[in-house]
């Protein structure tokens, strides 16, 4: 695409809220890999995220519940990828105030100061939104019921966003399905906890993989770096909607064709432990503590973003779970 799309003959201006997180580490890369001209602020308050440089690129100190230091900090940006969140479901649930406070305040802030600007906007909202889907393939149209605080949250976040970019700004929504895989920032691994990360590093430190009753529970898998890759194409079709004076939400998913039950991860990642020289772990089947989706398929329709955006996911599951347990017995 051409690099000039503000329409004032300025390099775009993209800033990434989260940028020292899972997703925004790499996204920060992304955009300096593809975009060499654009200038890109990047900001986080470190909560979990500790990422400090990414390439040239410094994160500052930025807390998005602080709204003029949050104005301060975008301020001339065309789009902004807001990716700062309370993410965890336990941890929503454990610090409830919080949560409201960087989930719904903190998005209302980044909304509101797109509205203010006119800078494009792009949001994960999660596919905690759905709740119990009871019909499949999944799409963001689908109606909202979440089933925990962290999904109540996204609801609230997703209405701003759509409130505010009416006749304002346009903006992009994301309903993203489940993280794995990681990537790596100046050689640091970059990683989160998620369900197949979490078997992996069971498996290599020869311990039980513990599953959740009954087991056959599906989920939908994206790797992180797919996930990257979609809101870097967001960008670039928000900074030619920006420039063609376009506002308003629209709502995409970004998932893969890979809807494993729980237990058949596990028994890849066991499976491929011992072929790769690692050690011979057991599964375990624990009783569920859990309030979760229990549904043995997990499709989601993701023909929208594929064909508006031009995204489609390169990664794979068990080529992942292959690479990280080579990477983890090597090291």
């Amino acid at each position: 695409m051409d690099e000039d799309t503000t329409g004032d003959g300025d390099a775009p201006h993209v800033a990434v809220t989260g940028a020292a997180g899972y997703i925004g580490s790499r996204l920060v890369t992304e955009i300096q890999e593809t975009h060499e001209s654009w200038d890109v602020t990047a900001i986080d308050n470190f909560y979990l995220g500790d990422i400090r440089e990414i390439r040239d690129v410094s994160v500052e100190h930025v807390d998005i519940r602080n709204r003029d230091r949050l104005e301060d900090a975008l301020a001339g940006a065309d789009v902004v990828i807001h990716l700062a969140a309370i993410s965890g479901v336990d941890d929503c649930e454990t610090r409830p105030d919080l949560s409201y406070e960087v989930n719904v305040q903190g998005t209302n802030n980044v909304a509101w100061f797109c509205r203010k600007t006119g800078a494009a906007m792009a949001f994960p909202f999660s596919m905690a939104v759905i709740g119990d889907p009871d019909e499949f393939p999944i799409t963001a149209e689908m109606e909202r019921d979440p089933l925990n605080w962290y999904g109540r949250t996204k609801v609230l976040g997703e209405r701003a966003v759509e409130t505010m970019a009416e006749g304002a700004f346009p903006a992009h929504q994301f309903m993203v399905s489940n993280l794995y895989g990681g990537h790596s920032i100046d050689g640091r691994q970059v990683s989160k906890g998620t369900v197949i990360n979490f078997f992996v590093n069971r498996a290599l430190a020869g311990e039980p993989l513990t599953v959740y009753e009954p087991g056959d529970q599906a989920r939908n898998f994206v790797h992180v770096r797919d996930v990257a890759g979609a809101f870097l194409r967001s960008a670039e079709r928000l900074l030619e909607e920006r420039a063609a004076g376009e506002t308003g939400s629209t709502a995409y998913e970004v998932a893969t064709d890979e809807d494993p039950g729980v237990m058949t991860i596990a028994e890849l990642v066991q499976r491929l432990c011992i072929e790769e020289g690692g050690p011979e772990v057991e599964i375990v089947l624990q009783e569920n503590p859990r309030d979760e989706t229990l549904v043995s398929e997990f499709g989601v329709d993701t023909s929208r973003t594929r064909a508006e955006l031009g995204w489609s996911p390169e990664e794979s599951v068990e080529a992942t779970v292959r690479e990280l347990l080579r990477t983890g017995l090597d090291g």
